[in-house]
């Protein structure tokens, strides 16, 4: 299901990080998620019975899904 928030609030909306970057509606491979992505650092902020959940603690982090160069 994808999120349903006002445009004006997703205008305003902006990354809790020191970026504040603009977030968009979903994951780039999954435009219905419930979820607000920033545009700049890719963290995801659920969308929790229509409300976003802008907190740094409760961001998924993409770049930690990623192995890195000491892991392997």
């Amino acid at each position: 299901m994808a999120v349903t928030l006002d445009q004006q609030l997703l205008d305003i909306l902006a990354c809790p990080s020191e970026d504040h970057a603009p977030l968009r509606v979903g994951t780039p491979d999954d435009p219905e998620a419930d979820v607000l992505t920033c545009t700049e650092c890719g963290r995801r902020y659920p969308v929790t019975d229509g409300i976003p959940v802008l907190l740094l603690d409760e961001a998924e982090d993409p770049s930690a899904d990623r192995p890195t160069a000491a892991a392997q």
